[in-house]
């Protein structure tokens, strides 16, 4: 068969399976594609072509993708080692694959196809993307984040983002194999989390804040009630005993949104004895520091920063957007009992590595100190001879300190 043939074949079956009014074309699910598949392959037989056994289920798989998938983005879906992708065009698309980005033989047709997957991921959510609204952030029934942008703030074309929601989540004892951090830094940040310390998790853009924060929760206790705070649901912690809360965006009229604040707010109501909040960014910040400050210490969260200092302006600059005016000592006041650790990750090619340990201290005159405890030379982890001030904390928690301060209780 040729691709002309091959291209007719696929478009009249798609036609019929529109025509028959059928719900299989909308949506995704497991279920729904067994069906569609089916009924592609009942329509096949009707279909005056030679196909050879290998050559029919190829056919029957791309039609089924392009009826209720991503089309050609289908299989980069299902790539395990695919981790984002990226359309900045339809004859553009690239991915992230093994922490390296790439471009990929793969295309759509034209812009209106782009939009019309657009559609069909945001459609069965109740959202759009229009003139009036000209983005928009989606999830995907696996979990995996969607952003699309459209016309006129797009200047080419529509452009799709999707990160991949990982089946297997990475553990501590992956991350060391990966030479993120070695076992001495897990072990300390165990004993933390164990210990009720409040963490940050700091970095830019896709480092692994996300990852890395998943991992260090898996060191709460299991009983302990958590309740966890994200804009899309990745942390998967596996202890008996939590609560998974998400935001939601407004719906197509523009009202309904629920923020990150809110559930915040909420979450203090639910009796936790820890809150983990995915990411911070605004005047959610504020209630965060509030509630690491009032009892519900080993509260971890991450956040976008450059550096452990430039965490520490950020938060200032967050509480400041918040509703509640308070003087900017306050605000100090407030980070330096609330926040104690501040670990930050970046990323180096491929690599996604903790660079930096950090305690926060309350300094002379009203600021915030920063004290390095380990950080990434280049070559290796070296820990720069500070003790942590919430020793105390550990020990009463009966935690080792590891060899990796110089010192044992």
């Amino acid at each position: 068969m040729t691709p002309e043939e091959r291209s007719s074949v696929q478009s009249r079956i798609q036609q019929r399976l529109l025509s028959d009014g059928s719900d299989l074309t909308h949506g995704f699910g497991a279920e729904r594609r067994v069906r569609v598949l089916r009924a592609v392959a009942r329509l096949l037989l009707d279909e005056d072509v030679s196909l050879v056994p290998d050559e029919r289920a190829s056919l029957i798989r791309e039609i089924a993708d392009a009826v209720v998938g991503l089309g050609p983005l289908e299989p980069l879906l299902r790539d395990p080692a695919v981790t984002e992708i990226m359309v900045n065009s339809p004859a553009d698309v690239y991915v992230e694959r093994s922490g390296v980005i790439e471009r990929v033989p793969v295309s759509l047709p034209d812009a209106a196809a782009v939009l019309h997957l657009i559609d069909r991921v945001v459609g069965p959510l109740g959202l759009r993307v229009d003139a009036s609204r000209p983005w928009v952030d989606a999830r995907l029934p696996d979990g995996s984040r969607v952003h699309a942008i459209i016309p006129p703030l797009a200047v080419a074309a529509p452009a799709l983002t999707i990160r991949k929601f990982a089946r297997d989540p990475i553990g501590i004892e992956r991350l060391v194999q990966l030479e993120s951090l070695t076992v001495e830094m897990a072990s300390f940040l165990g004993a933390c989390v164990r210990a009720r310390v409040n963490i940050i998790v700091a970095g830019g853009a896709g480092a692994g804040k996300t990852t890395l924060l998943n991992a260090l929760a898996s060191f709460i206790p299991a009983h302990e009630r958590v309740i966890t705070i994200e804009d899309a649901a990745e942390l998967r912690l596996q202890q008996p005993h939590v609560v998974a809360l998400e935001s939601r965006p407004a719906n197509v009229e523009g009202i309904g949104a629920v923020g990150i604040r809110e559930l915040v707010r909420n979450a203090l109501r639910m009796r936790p004895d820890r809150i983990v909040v995915g990411e911070v960014r605004g005047g959610e910040a504020l209630d965060m520091l509030q509630a690491m400050n009032t009892g519900h210490q080993g509260s971890m969260s991450t956040a976008h920063a450059n550096s452990p200092a430039d965490l520490v302006t950020r938060l200032e600059a967050m509480v400041l957007m918040g509703d509640v005016a308070l003087p900017l000592a306050a605000v100090r006041a407030q980070i330096a009992a609330g926040v104690n650790l501040i670990v930050h990750v970046e990323r180096e090619g491929g690599a996604r590595r903790v660079t930096e340990i950090a305690e926060v201290r309350a300094a002379r005159g009203g600021s915030i100190g920063i004290t390095p405890l380990v950080r990434w030379t280049g070559a290796h982890h070296d820990a720069t001879g500070d003790i942590p001030r919430f020793l105390p904390a550990l020990r009463d928690a009966g935690e080792r300190l590891p060899s990796l301060f110089g010192a044992r209780p």
